[in-house]
């Protein structure tokens, strides 16, 4: 089975420094890739772009940051809406919008669900980040985003479609919008941090009158008696417990500590929810 390019990006390790995103415009903003891809304009075109995603409220608030780009979808329906073989999907897993016989076809940008295609007004032309073909063809073993990510974000690997898969499994590794059934080749880790809820809140005990905040203290998330998640406070009383499905109910939260317990009920809607202060009694 042939080996194919594929692209993995971990959100949790997304800090937004946007250094991938400088790479992409300094290797294709007005340079020439015969066969790849024609000059990408200064201005106007983000082949790789970084989505932003903000959970929970004061003072439990979480910013995300996703790098996005072409998919390099197996099922591509640029592809599809493609006419006289203007895209390509090549042996290796890499998709091509060919930078000559794509001219006049505005079709293809349409044709992204993703919205990664970008229109060239000036040279009547679809483009797309094309997975840095013109490097990987020349030896290059990592795409420029994964050279300039200083925080490790990205992965450029090159696996059959059962070790990838295998890969995804124990890692856990998903892809964008998996219900349209275009079988992209990015693969984002933790994405949850992008798609679900998580509830928040703050534990605290009363010593000599006092209320301090309570460290070490176990809380357990539960939904029709069974358990979903449990957490321990942290050295401010404070914990979160991740991974809630938006809109999934009715919870239950129990917390436990060395000054006895506290418990309360929430009901989960599109938010995360900071449940403020618990006192253990």
């Amino acid at each position: 089975m042939s080996k194919k390019w594929n692209l993995i990006v971990d959100i949790e390790r997304c800090d937004n420094c946007r250094g991938c995103f400088i790479a992409v415009k300094d290797e294709y903003a007005g340079n020439n890739f015969p066969g790849y891809s024609a000059p990408q304009p200064a201005l106007g075109h983000n082949w790789l772009e970084i989505k932003r995603h903000e959970r929970g409220s004061y003072p439990l608030v979480d910013a995300r940051f996703q790098p996005v780009m072409c998919n390099h979808c197996d099922d591509a329906p640029c592809m599809k809406a493609a006419r006289d073989g203007a895209v390509k999907k090549r042996a290796d897993g890499i998709v091509i919008i060919d930078p000559i016989k794509a001219k006049g076809q505005q079709q293809i940008v349409a044709a992204c669900p993703y919205g990664a295609v970008s229109w060239n007004e000036e040279l009547q032309l679809p483009q797309h980040w094309t997975f840095d073909a013109h490097l990987l063809d020349a030896g290059w073993t990592k795409t420029r985003a994964e050279q300039a990510c200083p925080t490790d974000a990205f992965r450029t690997v090159k696996l059959d479609d059962a070790e990838i898969q295998r890969l995804a499994a124990s890692e856990g590794l998903e892809v964008e919008r998996a219900e349209l059934g275009t079988k992209p080749r990015v693969y984002y880790k933790n994405r949850h941090l992008m798609t679900h809820c998580f509830v928040g809140g703050t534990v605290v005990q009363r010593v000599g009158g006092v209320e301090e905040c309570a460290p070490g203290a176990t809380v357990v998330l539960s939904q029709a008696g069974r358990e979903i998640g449990r957490a321990t406070t942290d050295t401010f009383g404070e914990f979160k417990i991740d991974r809630l499905p938006p809109g999934s109910g009715r919870y239950d939260l129990e917390v436990s500590g060395a000054a006895g317990r506290a418990s309360t009920s929430f009901e989960l809607g599109s938010a995360s929810p900071y449940l403020e202060v618990l006192t253990l009694a």
